[in-house]
């Protein structure tokens, strides 16, 4: 029976944790957490965006590559099977806007339990509280002309624990994801193993931040959630991309999905040293034209009342005062009151809501890692390092990432699965 050493206990290594013992090997998940699954766990606020149900080719182009290292994988485990695989399991799922997808439960709980279950009732062996210090590698045999037999890095043969413990085996997962959330144990330590073993890294940077704004206007937002607004980034005045959705105020600036899908945009902006502004279209179902129609339509209506009343229909009652001190409009002042001049910067303020954006959070809030082990260095079709036999990669330890949305958690799953049949399938 094949021997695998599986390396962290995320989504990608509980998944390939299950299947490697489902092809009959003998798989034991070392985790150096005191439970498996903690950043799973607090995914998608704790409801766990799974996947999203974006055709095969959108789905793709939501990564940083446009798919191309993901595709085989996603095309061998792709979000239908994993939505096949929960409901096998017991936790059926729903659909909602924009295709994400979740546990009917709303619970990550399920999830890892479910995952947690099938492992166990398979026979994995997990062992919480055990890190893995670096790779145990034997050396490739040469020939007496002294030509390696196999590739110069020889073949892995077990792993070695920070207090020294030795686990032998056929096979090594690492799956220790990336540097994001670190608190989960998300720290980095698979890139040091990998770099023991001769792999490189694309530098890391957290990917799919909250912004820093500068002015109050967030801070005095706080909380405040916005849905069906259109988010744009504008550098040095030129609009490179735009995103519909919902979106979050902090004390520190902005968040939500909107902004984490642009935050790669902006960081690249701000690293450019270009003046790096969000414009908020807070009516993007309306032109301008049918706007100042609507505004006219409310002061006619309520002409007596004072704006700050009339705005009621308009505005979420937090974002009033914000919007009358920046256009200059007393709040005080009637509707009936209201000149062109105050009605079109008021009708301008609300189809772009300007925000200067002078940083990017770091990556104990960033919700990937952006960087890790080069594409390059890894087979494609199983995940199995270019460098040393028998050594596998899965999940965000890879430099692979994409769009919020439940894209990057369908490529823990689809690569720690292929990872997981081919370290059992692998020659030895």
């Amino acid at each position: 029976m094949k021997k695998i050493i599986i390396s962290g206990g995320g989504p990608a290594g509980l998944m390939a944790a299950v299947t490697s013992a489902e092809d009959g090997a003998d798989v034991t998940l070392l985790e150096k957490m005191d439970r498996v699954g903690r950043k799973l766990r607090i995914t998608g606020k704790g409801r766990c965006n799974l996947t999203n149900s974006a055709g095969r080719s959108d789905f793709l182009k939501k990564f940083s590559d446009g798919g191309r290292f993901i595709k085989p994988s996603f095309y061998r485990f792709s979000n239908t099977d994993l939505i096949e695989f929960f409901a096998r399991n017991n936790v059926p799922v729903k659909t909602e806007r924009g295709g994400r997808v979740f546990p009917e439960s709303d619970s990550s709980e399920d999830v890892v339990g479910a995952l947690i279950g099938l492992a166990k009732k398979n026979g994995v062996k997990i062992i919480t509280g055990a890190a893995v210090k670096k790779l145990i590698i034997k050396a490739a045999a040469t020939s007496d002309a002294g030509v390696a037999s196999e590739s110069a890095e020889g073949a892995v043969t077990g792993v070695e624990l920070a207090d020294g413990k030795i686990f032998e085996a056929d096979a090594v997962i690492l799956s220790t994801g990336g540097a994001s959330y670190p608190s989960t144990g998300s720290t980095g330590d698979g890139y040091k193993i990998a770099a023991l073993a001769g792999h490189g890294l694309t530098p890391i940077r957290g990917a799919l931040v909250p912004v820093e704004t500068s002015g109050g206007a967030a801070k005095k937002l706080q909380g405040l959630s916005l849905k069906n607004v259109s988010v744009s980034v504008f550098s040095d005045g030129k609009k490179k991309a735009e995103e519909f959705g919902e979106m979050l105020f902090t004390h520190f600036g902005l968040s939500g999905p909107v902004i984490l899908t642009l935050s790669a945009l902006l960081s690249e902006s701000l690293t450019s040293g270009a003046k790096t502004e969000v414009s908020i279209d807070l009516k993007p179902a309306l032109d301008h034209k049918k706007l100042d129609a609507r505004i006219l339509r409310d002061l006619k209506m309520y002409g007596k009342q004072q704006l700050k009343t009339i705005l009621k229909n308009l505005l979420p009652k937090k974002m009033i005062p914000v919007c009358l001190s920046l256009t200059g409009i007393p709040p005080g002042k009637e509707g009936n009151g209201l000149t062109a001049d105050e009605r079109k910067k008021l009708r301008v303020w609300l189809k772009d809501f300007r925000l200067g954006v002078f940083g990017c959070r770091g990556l104990d809030e960033a919700i990937i890692t952006s960087g890790g082990i080069p594409v390059n260095e890894i087979n494609p079709q199983d995940m199995s390092s270019k460098f040393v036999k028998n050594l596998f990669f899965a999940g965000e330890i890879i430099d692979m990432d994409a769009e919020t949305g439940g894209y990057n958690l369908q490529a823990a799953f689809s690569t720690g699965w292929v990872a997981g049949h081919a370290a059992a399938h692998s020659s030895g």
